[in-house]
């Protein structure tokens, strides 16, 4: 015969939460200054492709493959 598990307490359930959103916080750091540094063009550990002119043709057919 199946028996319910036991209530998680509320601690505990905080405590992942509160876990997850640090996790989440940091990660959205990163990201963040990743996007700043690509920006600036003095990052070195993200490499992707640059085009001085956005509305030239190399970045059009670059978009279209």
């Amino acid at each position: 015969m199946a028996v319910p598990k036991k209530r998680t307490s509320k601690s505990k359930t905080k405590s992942r939460q509160s876990y997850w959103r640090k996790k989440a916080y940091f990660q959205a750091q990163r990201a963040l200054s990743l996007a700043k540094s690509s920006l600036t063009g003095k990052s070195k550990s993200f490499l992707f492709p640059t085009f001085p002119d956005l509305q030239s043709e190399d970045f059009k057919s670059y978009l279209m493959e």
